[in-house]
């Protein structure tokens, strides 16, 4: 399947329940201060700079719970443009006053000018990172059809961030590999164990370390400069993700993350990467775009010879 390249999709500041998460490509920031009509002072822009650049710029500055909300700026900056600190703290598992410390660390006076500047940002970027696709449902929505909507964008949004060349990679990589470890936590422990379960049926040799348990843990200690070592994270990255990618790299094993944070702890460590897009009006973080890929990455092996497969695919079929 064709993947296009990155692109943004439009959002209307009633709807956060159906607006796209802010993509890695960073728009052209604009030096110009904006009067408001709305009474506020003009919002200064650090170093002339758009605010995810300037974040993202500084991030290694930032303590840890501080790191978090960069994290969640960056990547779902058009609800930071909209939403209260409180309802930001939630989404990006951290306090309001971290929320607040972080926009005083930046500079601003406070949430609010952060906010402000988020907003600028949001409205400035490019027509060519949008795609001006219609809401998949009307405006007078439920909360259930805004769930769905939010996933809907998600799968849009995580196919316009990937390329041809990084599908084809981790797809190459999966197939030629003589032992892969797939490491994932906590809610992340299911996708973990299913792509175990997909590489199986493909006759790939996958172990799976999805709980803190030692038995578990000690699945690590087998890798070695023959292995793969997949790891999962939404946000910050359990540690022993980072424990099993550091080692990994340690180790001289290949390295594949699969996140939603552009900033993320395991990045560093990875030789592939693969973001999904995780906004959601929900509780919790939307794991559809994560599953997509998961499928995806064993469908792209099953492709690369389905002749080979056939037999086993036909007999887990039958059961």
């Amino acid at each position: 399947m064709p993947l296009q390249a990155k692109g943004k999709a439009p959002a209307e500041a009633k709807q956060p329940a159906v607006t796209k998460t802010a993509t890695k490509t960073r728009p052209a920031a604009r030096t110009r201060n904006a009067s408001h009509s709305n009474g506020r002072r003009p919002v200064t822009r650090p170093n002339g700079k758009a605010l995810s650049t300037y974040i993202t710029e500084r991030f290694d500055e930032f303590s840890r719970s501080q790191k978090d909300v960069a994290r969640y700026i960056v990547d779902h900056l058009d609800e930071a443009a909209f939403q209260t600190a409180e309802e930001l703290a939630r989404r990006a598992s951290t306090s309001s006053s971290t929320v607040v410390r972080f926009s005083q660390a930046l500079g601003f006076e406070g949430y609010p000018e952060l906010q402000q500047a988020a907003i600028e940002e949001y409205r400035s970027r490019a027509p060519g990172e949008q795609t001006g696709s219609a809401p998949l449902f009307d405006f007078d929505h439920s909360e259930f059809e805004a769930s769905l909507a939010a996933d809907h964008a998600n799968v849009e949004e995580t196919v316009r961030n990937l390329t041809r060349e990084q599908v084809e990679a981790c797809v190459t990589a999966l197939a030629a590999a003589n032992r892969v470890m797939v490491v994932g936590m906590d809610q992340l422990a299911f996708f973990a164990s299913y792509m175990r379960h997909l590489l199986a049926l493909l006759d790939i040799r996958a172990e799976v370390v999805a709980s803190p348990r030692q038995d578990s843990i000690t699945r690590l200690s087998r890798v070695d400069e023959d292995s793969l070592v997949i790891a999962f994270s939404a946000g910050r990255a359990h540690p022993i993700v980072v424990r099993a990618m550091k080692l990994a790299k340690h180790r001289g094993a290949s390295t594949m993350a699969i996140t939603d944070a552009t900033l993320s702890d395991i990045g560093q460590y990875s030789d592939l990467t693969l973001y999904y897009s995780s906004n959601g009006p929900s509780f919790t973080r939307s794991n559809t775009s994560l599953l997509a890929i998961v499928q995806a990455l064993a469908h792209g092996v099953y492709a690369r010879d389905k002749g080979a497969y056939k037999d086993r695919i036909r007999a887990f079929k039958l059961k």
